[in-house]
């Protein structure tokens, strides 16, 4: 764990001093470190497995999202790897339910096959719940649904005995569910690896010819889209806006150049000029928030309102390692980050702008660099993801099916049990 512990302590410095570029590369090393974690892990027979990982997996992840609590990817993996494991306990659970016969030896019987089948539907209910019309059209003499706290063993009609049943010996269990964990965090690792291109491959769909797209900045997932777009013979235009002051655009509209692409450079306030030309937005945004809201670069709001005012389509392109549970009105969250004002001012230009009357002098000019904007969801009209396209009001339950409810919360600390039942 020493090691583990060093890897911890090297990530998060990295975090702190801005030294991971992207989200995605920020995603990737989250997971490793996690997998990494889940493996050196040392776990006793008598405790519960999956607390311990849990628990184990939450103290990191608080830690890392105190490092840099603007970059929501790495709240985001910490959430997906806690999911994996409470789906993955619960699986083993499942698959440890078994029906074994007891007392007669002797042949069941085709009424014993029935009553049988019908324990077995029972308990597959209580894995799978059935949807709220199959319930409305179930019939009232349906099997009553398993509750931990009634009997184990059931008597049937006097021909035998079934015993509900878990395995007892932890140890197999421990290896198997740790196993099942590193699969499945192996698996996250591949899909934030190849999200790029599983996005890039429903570009065709959405991109037609001889239309003009327009972009600001820079992002590598819009860059492959437009690219693959182009690979499948598709005839476009591409408007970049330079994104200031950073002016990634350029990096873009060079890299698309060299790709073959008719790609033109606009400064960012002449979006409002050229958006009626334009026939779709397609960006990268940092993070997509539970409402179908996006924190994206500066200046992305604008470009939303203009395409808001001449009816144009504007599509967000982003992983699924996107996604965060949370609302933007969550403390967790922090909309913006500062950015050094000399990206904006020289710190030798600032000279001629003291009020020397006072002291030592107070500056009288102020710079104000934020990062990002934030592009509420009534404004975006598609998201296209690894998992397909969605609309805004479709986020919530695409989030649903990789976060669990008791996660959302890293930074709250849980009270006892008995310190709830008070505040209650």
């Amino acid at each position: 764990m020493a090691d583990v512990q060093g890897l911890i302590n090297d990530f998060a410095t990295k975090l702190s001093k801005r030294k991971v570029e992207g989200s995605r590369e920020t995603a990737r090393m989250t997971a490793e470190l996690l997998r990494t974690l889940i493996s050196q892990q040392k776990m006793t027979s008598s405790t519960n497995h999956a607390a311990v990982l849990i628990d184990a997996v939450r103290g990191v992840g608080r830690r890392l999202i105190d490092a840099n609590p603007v970059e929501l990817a790495v709240g985001n993996i910490v959430r997906r790897v806690l999911y994996i494991i409470r789906e993955e306990e619960l699986s083993l659970q499942a698959g440890e339910l078994t029906l074994s016969p007891q007392g007669s030896d002797r042949e069941i019987d085709e009424e014993d096959d029935k009553l049988f089948l019908s324990s077995a539907a029972t308990y597959q209910r209580i894995l799978h719940p059935p949807s709220l019309s199959t319930l409305l059209g179930s019939k009232p003499d349906m099997p009553p649904a398993y509750h931990p706290s009634a009997s184990r063993n059931h008597d049937i009609e006097g021909k035998g005995k079934f015993e509900l049943s878990f395995t007892a010996d932890k140890s197999p269990g421990s290896l198997t569910l740790k196993r099942h964990i590193m699969e499945a965090v192996n698996d996250l690792i591949e899909d934030i690896k190849t999200c790029h291109e599983q996005i890039a491959d429903q570009a065709v769909e959405l991109i037609h010819q001889n239309e003009v797209v327009l972009t600001l900045g820079h992002s590598r997932t819009v860059k492959k889209f437009l690219c693959a777009a182009k690979e499948k013979k598709r005839s476009f235009q591409v408007v970049v806006a330079e994104g200031a002051p950073k002016y990634l655009g350029h990096v873009l509209a060079k890299g698309l150049a060299a790709k073959g692409l008719q790609t033109t450079m606009i400064a960012d306030s002449s979006v409002f000029a050229m958006i009626s030309r334009v026939n779709m937005v397609v960006v990268g945004v940092h993070a997509v928030m539970a409402n179908g809201g996006v924190i994206a670069p500066v200046g992305m709001n604008m470009v939303a309102l203009a395409a808001r005012k001449h009816a144009v389509p504007f599509v967000v392109v982003a992983g699924t390692y996107k996604l965060c549970p949370l609302y933007p009105n969550n403390p967790e969250v922090l909309l913006n980050d500062m950015r050094c004002p000399s990206e904006l001012l020289s710190f030798g230009e600032f000279s001629d702008c003291m009020d020397f009357s006072i002291g030592s002098g107070a500056p009288l000019l102020h710079v104000l660099n934020p990062a990002f904007d934030y592009v509420p969801p009534e404004l975006v009209s598609l998201f296209v993801t690894d998992t397909g396209g969605h609309t805004p009001s479709f986020i919530y339950r695409l989030i649903s099916e990789f976060y669990s409810a008791d996660d959302l919360a890293l930074q709250q600390k849980l009270l006892p049990e008995s310190e709830h039942s008070n505040s209650i």
